[in-house]
């Protein structure tokens, strides 16, 4: 090699390592489905865990940090991509069909990768979305930033299941012979719990998950340590989503949404921070965040394609920071389970929007009734045994929900209509109603139609139809004016050609009870002769829940019609929905009728299972 030769290879070595000495190494501490409500350091009622809390002590302390979604596909969807979920249909809990990202965006450790780093994931992923080969140097139950080159920097994910849901999933035996570390008779019981043994060992036991996991999260640091990385590194603690305390996960509670967020950032990075070691900010940050926080702590351009605002890294001022004070949620199927809605909360008030206000949260979602304490929630409103507040899980809701989460953190009483909150109501519906319409919310069609149109390119799918889905919203949101002013729109919409108008006039009429039986001889015409078979059952949802009637047989023709695995989930979602809370009718169910690829997927085969136990 001639000395021109190796002089050139000296230049870029000594290049390289420079500019991998100006980029911090990154690492994500992330603990799954636990809110900030069980942890002393955010929740006065919390156990306490000393090694996030010593982490905070040179870090800072996000008191308003938040999942967009509250289970964990949804909210790791957001998280890889920057990008709201509704807009991208990666928000349906698990994907029946994953989404394909056009060109112009990429999951953000690609672009990490690009600017030079190591990236390894440790080891969940959980993605609504097909990853590509440029998003991860490694990511399994081995991965490790160890393997990188020498100097590199890197960004580092390590996922702890301790807390996950599952690990709450113990039998009568375990509450007889395990001890928890708290005594259940002490514990904090929220109130729209009902305060019983049960609950209060179960919230024990859920602390003792935490305490376990703080461990863990303590061998991690103890770690970095260890490889003298921790004056180069930046380190977020943070929770995947809120709680598996009955209506948490799953559900757009504070509870479901309110995630722990602690930032290390070492002395030689404080400028890329606008808060002191050892302080804490009320500014929101949401998961929509995360990724372009990243990328703009590494010194990577943010593309245009994400939605989310960098909290930390270079141009990032405290003052702006602490202006921020919103956050979107939402939620549409958990694994059998569909309910469409979406909040928005902005400062101390929350807004929620139920599209589908017929429905019922406590519906039966296998996965969340293993847990002993939904069963026995269940048990006692069957009973006659909760108090108002109590058995509102289980009980229809209004279009529209308003909270004051300093008086009522716990989301008990919804003051939608105090005349005393009418003008923040009306100011946080517009908001809701206009980010709906920006991104467009892909929602606003059911969920097999997307399949079958939208997720091979999302996002053009919507620019192509946001005329269509600004209309269909216009139509939702009728169910937010009194019945009379709305009853003429309904009854246009039912009229309409487009089926998706006669869909959301159908779920719009039935959202008002009673009041619509008006609409009763039109709505039974359609359940008749509708072209599209989910209008059909929407129909009969309708007459079974405002008119009374006996429609299961209907529906039931409907679901051995149905060739689509999404469809027929919908129609039993409807059918669960009648049988456990509405008729007194039964659905004596033909396994044989439903179509085969139907009857063989595995969350049809959730509700088919739940049925034949009835």
């Amino acid at each position: 090699m001639n000395n021109k030769l190796i002089k050139l290879f000296l230049v870029n070595l000594i290049t390289t390592v420079a500019s991998y000495a100006q980029q911090p190494n990154i690492v994500w501490i992330v603990s799954e489905d636990n809110s900030k409500h069980y942890m002393k350091l955010f929740d006065e009622h919390g156990i306490a865990t000393p090694n996030i809390e010593n982490l905070a002590k040179e870090g800072i302390v996000f008191d308003c940090a938040f999942s967009n979604a509250a289970v964990c596909s949804a909210a790791r969807s957001t998280l890889i991509t920057s990008t709201y979920g509704p807009k991208l249909a990666t928000h349906y809990h698990r994907a029946e069909g994953k989404v394909t990202l056009n060109n112009t965006q990429e999951m953000f450790p690609a672009y990490l990768r690009k600017a030079g780093y190591y990236t390894a994931n440790n080891a969940k992923e959980d993605y609504n979305i097909y990853k590509s080969n440029e998003v991860w140097d490694e990511s399994s139950k081995k991965a490790s930033y160890k393997n990188r080159k020498p100097g590199q920097p890197f960004f580092y994910v390590f996922n702890i299941e301790t807390t996950h849901e599952s690990r709450i999933h113990f039998t009568n035996e375990t509450m007889n012979t395990t001890k928890t570390t708290m005594n259940p008779a002490e514990v904090f019981v929220q109130p729209n719990h009902p305060q019983t043994d049960l609950f209060r060992y179960t919230n024990t036991y859920y602390r003792d998950k935490i305490k376990a996991m703080d461990t863990e999260v303590g061998a991690v640091l103890d770690q970095l340590k260890k490889d003298n990385l921790l004056e180069n590194t930046i380190i977020f603690y943070y929770g995947d989503h809120g709680g598996v305390l009955p209506d948490s996960k799953g559900y757009l509670t504070e509870t479901g949404l309110h995630i722990p967020l602690v930032v290390y950032v070492p002395k030689k990075y404080q400028d890329l921070a606008a808060f002191q070691p050892g302080s804490r900010t009320n500014s929101f940050v949401s998961f929509v965040d995360f990724g372009a926080t990243v990328l703009n702590l590494a010194g990577v351009s943010v593309p245009k394609t994400m939605d989310g605002k960098p909290f930390l890294g270079k141009n990032i001022s405290k003052n702006e920071l602490e202006k921020r004070d919103e956050t979107i949620g939402y939620a549409d199927r958990f694994d059998e389970k569909y309910d469409m809605v979406r909040s928005l909360r902005k400062g101390n008030l929350k807004y929620v929007r139920n599209f589908e206000p017929f429905n019922v949260d406590g519906l039966m979602n296998e996965y969340r009734y293993k847990q002993l304490a939904y069963k026995e929630w269940f048990e006692l409103f069957k009973a006659g045994k909760l108090n108002a507040v109590q058995s509102q899980f289980f009980e229809p809701k209004a279009a529209e929900a308003l909270y004051d989460l300093d008086k009522d953190p716990f989301e008990t009483k919804n003051l939608a209509n105090d005349p005393a909150y009418q003008s923040q109501l009306v100011s946080l519906r517009k908001k809701l109603h206009s980010w709906m319409e920006k991104q467009p919310d892909l929602s606003l069609y059911p969920e097999f139609y997307l399949l079958d149109n939208a997720i091979q390119n999302p996002l053009e799918f919507g620019k192509k139809h946001q005329k269509d889905i600004k209309k269909y919203l216009k139509i939702a949101d009728l169910e937010v004016l009194n019945f009379d002013k709305a009853a003429p729109k309904i009854v246009k919409c039912l009229q309409s050609k487009d089926k998706w108008e006669r869909y959301w006039g159908l779920i719009v009429a039935t959202s008002f009870g009673e009041q619509a039986k008006s609409l009763t001889a039109q709505i039974t015409t359609l359940m008749k002769s509708d072209t599209e078979i989910i209008n059909r059952v929407r129909a009969a949802e309708f007459l079974a829940i405002v008119a009374h009637q006996n429609t299961s047989q209907p529906i039931l023709e409907a679901l051995y019609q149905s060739k689509k695995e999404t469809e027929a989930l919908l129609i039993l979602n409807s059918i669960v929905l009648l049988k456990d809370f509405y008729q007194k009718y039964p659905f004596q169910l033909e396994l044989e009728k439903i179509d085969k690829k139907v009857r063989e997927n595995y969350t049809v085969g959730r509700r088919l299972e739940y049925l034949a136990t009835k």
